[in-house]
């Protein structure tokens, strides 16, 4: 059985998460993921963090919290989404990504949008599926080689978010690993 529990960024269990999600992170990128975060952007109502557990055990996770530096108050970014390697294929990145939308939207989140790593093939698959479109790099790893920066907007979850005009393709740019 699958369940998706609310908790703060800095509980126990997502620790030890974020520990494994780093450990891939250095198999695929060669590096941790060094963007700082702390667990106050991740509470409520400035964002919100989930642990999925599967029969119990920590399995999954995934973060938001909005990004008004992108000069949007409705901007919501998608932070420390990962599954743990024996749990992928199950449908519980499908389920937390749900989730996520979901509670942001809750809180008046218009666009979400998220930046991830051309290494993560299945991640980057399973976004496009849910309706997510290329945009203009940002953030802390706007100028990373292997960045693919994703967003989509809220109101309708099935239309991708349109790329700006002035945007360009959000193709290469210095490496690192995007988290």
């Amino acid at each position: 059985m699958f369940e998706l529990r609310p908790l703060p960024y800095d509980h126990p269990d997502a620790r030890e998460l974020t520990e494994q999600a780093q450990t891939y992170y250095v198999e695929i990128y060669g590096g941790r993921d060094d963007d700082p975060l702390a667990a106050a952007e991740f509470a409520p109502p400035h964002g919100g963090f989930v642990i999925g557990y599967l029969d119990g055990v920590p399995a999954a996770m995934g973060g938001w919290l909005f990004t008004p530096e992108l000069g949007r108050e409705q901007v919501a970014q998608i932070r420390r989404m990962f599954v743990v390697g024996s749990a992928r294929r199950r449908g519980l990145a499908q389920a937390v990504l749900a989730h996520l939308e979901a509670d942001a939207t809750k809180y008046g989140a218009r666009t979400m949008i998220l930046a991830t790593g051309q290494p993560q093939v299945e991640a980057i698959a399973l976004y496009r599926k849910h309706g997510y479109a290329d945009i203009a790099p940002f953030g802390y790893y706007a100028a990373a080689d292997l960045v693919v920066c994703l967003g989509k907007e809220l109101g309708d979850l099935n239309r991708p978010m349109d790329r700006p005009a002035a945007a360009g393709p959000a193709g290469p740019a210095p490496a690192a690993a995007p988290g």
